[in-house]
């Protein structure tokens, strides 16, 4: 059973969220005056062998901002609630604490589109025009609870790390307006669904003999891009999709070819351009510079 919220205004809610993303929404509720007698997050790491145990970005702030911190949900039980807040929290919900208290989830997407664990990262990949968050009622199905709340924004050719930070202040105002209003009017979703399955390696790795240069600009947008060149690993730290033009393309440069500029031929006959790159063993480098250096000969492939 999942639990009703409750009418009128919210003032007491506890926190569940575990990544940097979730930070802003838990600093903006409490400058709003929400009463969090408890944050759930996960526990804390170890990076290294003899190192000390790190918190989670939420559990740093929680800690900062005085706040109770557990590492299970059945935590909620323990507590007098009005709602339970989940931002990135990282673990499936389920009853008791379903049934326990109400809770609402900070989504990054425009439900139904890109329900799933990575709905902002797929959302560039796929190209989508915009994207958004959505304050929904958490259900035992993953994404599937009505909307109480949503907001839009333009995808343009924001990165990842500038869409997150948008969305995460975008979405703590919005879970601020619902909160207080009382959870009211909420909608079932519409639309097609789509699932935003976890990233892989290979969801980073650019192939300029397979895709036009917008798909490859796209996994730069990502961060952590990497492809190969004679032999080692090459990160793309910046590039962006250009016209080709000149001598080089009136000859039929193949993809993968390295031109000056420094543009690699993508497989749709247009240009990646480069601008940043991270050569294996190194740090960032123009990428100008890089191709000044290494002198790629007319055969070299990159990919």
């Amino acid at each position: 059973m999942i639990a009703d919220a409750p009418p009128g205004p919210i003032r007491r809610v506890a926190y569940l969220g575990t990544p940097a993303v979730a930070v802003p929404p838990l600093r903006a509720l409490v400058a709003a005056g929400f009463e969090v007698p408890v944050v759930v997050t996960a526990p804390d790491k170890r990076r290294g062998r003899g190192s000390a145990a790190v918190p989670t970005p939420v559990a740093a702030v929680a800690h900062e901002l005085g706040l109770a911190v557990a590492h299970d949900a059945t935590a909620l039980l323990d507590h007098d609630l009005d709602a339970g807040v989940v931002v990135a929290f990282g673990q499936i919900l389920r009853p008791p604490v379903l049934g326990h208290v109400p809770l609402v989830n900070l989504h990054f997407s425009l439900l139904p589109r890109w329900r799933g664990a990575a709905p902002v990262e797929r959302a560039i990949l796929a190209g989508d025009a915009e994207t958004g968050v959505c304050v929904m009622a958490v259900e035992e199905g993953l994404d599937t609870g009505d909307v109480y709340a949503s907001d839009r924004t333009p995808v343009g050719d924001k990165t990842l790390a500038e869409l997150w930070d948008e969305l995460a202040v975008r979405g703590s105002e919005l879970l601020v307006e619902a909160l207080g209003a009382g959870l009211a009017g909420p909608v079932p979703q519409r639309g097609e669904v789509t699932y935003a399955a976890k990233l892989e390696k290979a969801d980073r790795f650019l192939d300029p003999t397979a895709e036009g240069a917008e798909q490859l600009a796209r996994r730069v947008r990502l961060g952590g891009a990497w492809t190969a060149f004679r032999g080692a690993r090459l990160g793309v730290v910046a590039a962006r999709p250009v016209e080709l033009d000149g001598p080089s393309v009136a000859d039929g440069a193949a993809p993968g070819a390295l031109l000056d500029g420094p543009v690699v031929v993508a497989a749709d006959g247009r240009g990646l351009l480069l601008e940043v790159v991270r050569p294996e063993g190194r740090g960032d480098v123009a990428a100008a510079d890089w191709v000044r250096g290494i002198r790629p000969a007319p055969d070299e492939r990159v990919g």
